[in-house]
Parts: C-alpha cells; structure tokens; sequence
C-alpha cells in the first residue's frame, strides 16, 4: 500500500511538473510575440516616413483603443474603474504618453535597434521608481543590475554633450518614462484593477491628448504611409495583448528576460528593410544590458528558490514591475 501511494505521489509530482514547464514554454512564446510584436512597431513607425511625432503618436493609440474597446465591452464589469485607481491610471497615462513621444522621437532618429534597448532600461528604472513610490527598498544586487544597465546605456548613447546625443538621450528618457509608468501599472494591480482597464485608459488618453497636436500639425500622408501608421497600431495592440497573454501563463521571473529579443528583431529588421547596422560601441552596450537583465533574472530565480514564500513574491513583484 505505502508503495502504490508513494508511486501516485511521484506521477503526480511528475505531471503537474511537465504541466507547469508546458504553462511556461506557452509563456515564453507568448513574449516572444510581444517582442516581435513591438519590433514591427518600431519599423513601421519609421518606415511611416517624415511626419510629425505626434501624428505617429495619434494612429499608434487610435488603433489600440479600437483593439480594447470590444473587450471591456463584453466584459462583465464593463468600463467600471476600481475606487482609488484613477490618480494612478491618469499619472501612468501622463508619464507614459510623454514616453511613447520620446521613444517615437528617437526611433525616426536612431537605429530602430537602439532606440528598443535604450527604452528596454525600463524595468531598470522600475525598481529605483519602486523604492520610491511604493516604498520597496531595492538591494544590493538589484542596484548593481542597475548600474550595469546604465554603463551599457552610455555606450548606446555615446554622449557628445551637443545636439547630436538628443536622439539617443530621449530614447534613455523613454525608458524612464516607461519605468515609471510599469510602476504605477504595479500599483494598480495590487488595488486589483484589471488589465484591460489600464490598457484601454491609457491608449484613449493618449489619443485624446495628442489630437489637438494632430489637427494643428497633420501632415497629408500617401497610402503607404496611411498603411504603415495603421499597422504599427495593430503591431502595438498585439504586442500589449501578447504580454498581458504570456503573464497568465507564467510568472515574471521565469519569461521577462525573453522580452529582450525585441532587441535582436529590431536589429534584424533593421538591417533587411532599412539597411541599418549599429556600431561596436551599441553592440557592446547591448550585451551589457542584456547581461544585466540576464543576471538579474537569473538572481530573481535563484533567490525565489531559497526565499519564504512572501519574500519570493516581492523579488517576482519588481520583476514584473
């Protein structure tokens, strides 16, 4: 008998081991369609051609709100926003607006590839803005991942102290943007405000805000421009509905690693449809961050391991901040 029930306990064990690896193989391919999601972004908002940042900025979130409207509309809560989240969602929608116009700024100006890992430093800038805003004392480690990031930033950004470095300074302010924004996002879904809700919020006042600007600067654009602005607002929407589909499946400090192949299929696309290769110096600062967030994802993983349970939260809380 104790033979027959240490044998159904090894099956079970065995099962819901290959069921959680199959959950997080499901996640990471998810991810990884968010990154080629995002890279497509990139490119199309470039390939869109010489029209003003915020017309780019408009179509980009139009498209987007479009894609979330039909889903909070079945929804059962409907647009019902949670008590006490709207100061977050209005400072996430202000802080990541400003983002999106900067990274727009630098992808017209830069290496798509370097504009994506210059905006990648976000997750970097989410733990200093967690220590801030929600209290979260960052350690050692992390503040060590930290500075690795921003070593490897200063090789992308290669700054000049003139005109020339405000492309890449503006993808660098991107990230922070971003970080910022991930934060508020975090403390959002601690006050368990769904997803949907802040997607569709911020893609609707990004929209509302940057109209004014498009009707005072529109630009007339041919049929290819029209085309590329639309899909670089269907490849947006599919890269927020592809990351919000890989967290269901697995947790931040098994995938968010992988979201760094945006870097990589920015660079390939990059170099197929705009003939752009970055220098030694970006591919340098590259593998610095890309260690950095290798590191830091190995160090979550590690330390979730042999952490209480609690603590092991908090560590794949910032991770997915």
């Amino acid at each position: 008998m104790k033979k027959t029930k240490k044998t159904k306990t090894a099956y079970t064990d065995c099962v819901q081991t290959a069921y959680e690896k199959k959950k997080i193989g499901t996640g990471i391919l998810y991810i990884l369609g968010a990154a080629l999601s995002f890279a497509l972004m990139n490119l199309f908002v470039r390939l869109a051609g010489d029209l003003p940042v915020m017309q780019k900025v408009f179509f980009r979130n139009l498209v987007a709100t479009f894609a979330v409207l039909p889903v909070l509309a079945v929804s059962r809560e409907k647009f019902r926003i949670r008590r006490g989240s709207l100061p977050y969602l209005l400072l996430r929608s202000a802080i990541g607006f400003l983002g999106v116009v900067l990274n727009f700024y630098a992808i017209d100006r830069l290496n798509i590839s370097d504009a994506s890992i210059l905006n990648k430093l976000s997750p970097f800038f989410a733990i200093l803005f967690s220590a801030l805003l929600l209290r979260e004392r960052p350690r050692l480690a992390e503040l060590f991942f930290v500075l690795l990031a921003f070593s490897g930033a200063l090789l992308v950004i290669k700054p000049t102290f003139t005109v020339e470095s405000l492309p890449a300074l503006s993808g660098f302010a991107s990230g922070l943007c971003a970080g910022f924004a991930y934060t508020c996002v975090r403390a959002l879904g601690m006050r368990g405000e769904r997803g949907t809700v802040t997607v569709f919020f911020f893609s609707a006042f990004s929209t509302l805000v940057s109209l004014p600007f498009l009707l005072a600067f529109y630009r007339q654009m041919s049929a290819e421009q029209w085309c590329f602005l639309l899909l670089s607002g269907c490849a947006a929407a599919g890269g927020q509905f592809f990351i919000t589909a890989a967290y269901r499946f697995a947790p931040a400090k098994d995938i968010a690693v992988f979201d760094y192949a945006q870097v990589l299929f920015a660079a390939l696309l990059g170099y197929l449809f705009l003939e752009q290769l970055p220098d030694a110096y970006s591919f340098a600062g590259y593998a610095i961050i890309l260690a950095a967030a290798i590191g830091k994802w190995v160090w979550v993983h590690v330390r979730s391991k042999h952490a209480p349970a609690s603590d092991a939260q908090t560590s794949e809380n910032k991770t997915n901040g």
